[in-house]
């Protein structure tokens, strides 16, 4: 990847170019539309001069029709017929906006519409009458984007976009995701259908709601495409900020996909592509961002069409907007199978008590049994957070031996043996420090060397069999019983009573998760009762405590972290004194090389 951080470099360096003219959080302003203007311009160049050749045999053609055959030509989805490209813009410095704008009008209709998103034209006028248009034309004319592979530029629009979003103090919900973890989540998603995707002329489609710049999308395409060149995976997805809308549909347009399969707008006010279902779901949504600005359409949306819309099983608190968009691509699965891949944080794991909105909509997961696997990631993985990450797989056509089970792989690398350069922990089997951190990213998946992280995981996936890094358990597991434990009221030693019963005791009442199995004797998992619980574990301790059978809930919660808890007894008294009386000797020692 030598390449993509050579021309990030080279790019960013324009921006001293704005210093001054411009507020380094509004760079980007500048900066990423006159990028996709010369990625477009680098790949439109060997076939410029064809096009504009081939103009007066069309003059008599429509404007659709003109489209088309200039496409072809062009040989993409897309062309440009102004007499300008950035050399012409170059040789010209004394009308360099006029021709500019004229260049950006000679651009087919889809690839005009990504330079609009930009509100580029506001920017020609501020950096003309600034005096630095033709200079940053002319140092964009310098870079060579010609020689750059797909995942090439999304590395170098996502470094840039990074880049940006520091200089304008962005949250860390607005991050993007590593090529690595999209890899290992294209892996996993795709295993169970390996063989089924290298038959001739299948075609399939990815979605993704939340698609940023693409890359989910890209990387999805490009696994596809090496396991089988005759297949084809058509991409579709929606975008809400208009920079990273605008890259995207950039990207789809140089590789041939549909633009108009790339939708603007909040996925959850405004379902660009209401009527579709996908064969392929992959996303990274924002990290706790809460959905204040569309609480009114998704509440009115739950309350008018209940299970018959997006997110009929619950909603989670305002804060945390995660388990909305997995909803969403639930709502999207085709009857006859779909596959998803999303990464959450821990928080929808785990938060929410029982019948709470995040609580009900895992009980609608599980005990429909769409949710595949679930895969603790290392930390430190992610540019604009240091947190723990998880991938879940969910699917409504689950294999006959995944049927009624869930698939936990611990892929951190805590328990794993871990390996030590100079004293220092550098890598594992999972995860191998980076050379150079980005941002909170100091560690990567690694494919190759003393780790293989994305095979191994992928293969633990695929084994579907336990070991220190898996477990598997059957949906039942992740339920409980939210009971009420009452006490009576006393007064005088007397038990208080009303309408023949005992009176509870407000403030001795009491709480009991009570899980569907329990272990028996041999460590099996075997179903039990509320009424068996609690005899065994209440009434010992609390003998006239009852349940209130009217407050009883049912929750569900997945403690990823408790199930691959291994204790680790506590060290002798007689080792910690060794050691203490070592470290004496050894400051002994010190101080005394010290005074000599």
């Amino acid at each position: 990847m030598k390449n993509f951080r050579e021309k990030a470099d080279l790019i960013w360096k324009v921006a001293d170019l704005l210093r001054g003219d411009y507020k380094q959080s509004d760079y980007g302003k500048v900066i990423l539309p006159m990028t996709v203007l010369r990625r477009l311009d680098c790949v439109l160049a060997p076939t410029k001069q064809k096009v504009l050749d081939y103009l007066p045999k069309i003059a008599a053609l429509k404007d659709n029709a003109k489209d088309i055959a200039l496409n072809k030509i062009a040989g993409f989805n897309f062309h440009n017929k102004s007499q300008f490209d950035f050399d012409k813009l170059v040789a010209d410095p004394n009308n360099v906006a006029l021709n500019l704008r004229n260049y950006i009008n000679g651009f087919s209709a889809g690839a005009r519409e990504i330079i609009e998103y930009f509100n580029f034209d506001d920017q020609i006028d501020r950096m003309d009458k600034a005096d630095i248009l033709f200079r940053v034309v002319s140092e964009f004319k310098k870079i060579d984007l010609s020689d750059m592979d797909s995942m090439e530029m999304g590395y170098v629009f996502e470094e840039l976009i990074r880049k940006f979003a520091e200089q304008s103090n962005e949250t860390a919900g607005e991050h993007f995701t590593p090529r690595e973890v999209i890899r290992l989540m294209v892996n996993v998603l795709f295993n169970e259908d390996r063989e089924m995707l290298t038959k001739e002329g299948i075609v399939k489609t990815l979605y993704d709601p939340a698609c940023g710049t693409g890359g989910m999308l890209s990387i999805g395409e490009e696994y596809v495409k090496e396991l089988n060149p005759k297949a084809e995976l058509k991409v579709f997805g929606q975008e809400i900020n208009p920079e990273s809308y605008a890259i995207c549909k950039s990207d789809m347009l140089i590789k041939g996909q549909n633009p108009s399969n790339i939708k603007f707008g909040n996925t959850f006010t405004v379902d660009g592509l209401e009527s579709e279902k996908f064969d392929y779901m992959l996303s990274n949504p924002p990290f706790g961002v809460d959905w204040k600005k569309a609480e009114k359409t998704i509440k009115a949306e739950a309350e008018k069409k209940g299970m018959g819309g997006r997110f009929g099983a619950g909603l989670p608190r305002i804060n945390d907007g995660s388990l909305l968009f997995l909803q969403h691509m639930i709502s999207k699965m085709k009857s006859t199978g779909s596959r998803v891949g999303i990464v959450f944080n821990g928080s929808p794991l785990f938060t929410g008590a029982a019948e709470s909105g995040e609580s009900n909509i895992r009980k609608w997961i599980i005990e429909n049994d769409w949710l595949e696997a679930i895969i603790a990631l290392p930390d430190q993985l992610f540019y604009n957070t240091g947190i723990s990450t998880y991938v879940w797989i969910v699917t409504n056509h689950k294999s006959k031996e995944r049927k009624g089970k869930i698939q936990l792989i611990n892929a951190t690398g805590v328990k794993d043996e871990e390996l030590f350069k100079d004293g220092k922990l550098e890598f594992n089997r999972f995860w191998q420090k980076m050379d150079r951190s980005l941002g909170n990213k100091r560690k990567k998946i690694a494919e190759n060397g003393n780790t293989k992280g994305i095979g191994f995981i992928t293969q633990l996936y695929g084994d579907f069999r336990e070991n220190e890094f898996v477990k598997i358990y059957p949906n039942e597991f992740f339920g409980y019983w939210r009971v009420t434990v009452e006490q009576p009221l006393k007064e005088n030693g007397k038990v208080v009573k009303t309408k023949g019963q005992p009176k509870p005791d407000t403030s001795l009442r009491d709480y009991e998760n009570i899980p569907f199995l329990k272990k028996n004797k041999e460590g099996k998992l075997v179903p039990q009762s509320i009424d068996a619980y609690f005899k065994a574990e209440v009434k010992p301790h609390l003998p006239e405590a009852w349940i209130d059978e009217s407050k009883t809930k049912i929750g569900y919660e997945i403690n990823f972290t408790k199930y691959f808890y291994e204790f680790k007894p506590l060290r002798s008294l007689a080792e910690i004194k060794a050691d203490i009386l070592a470290l004496e000797q050894k400051t002994l020692e010190t101080e005394k090389t010290i005074l000599e």
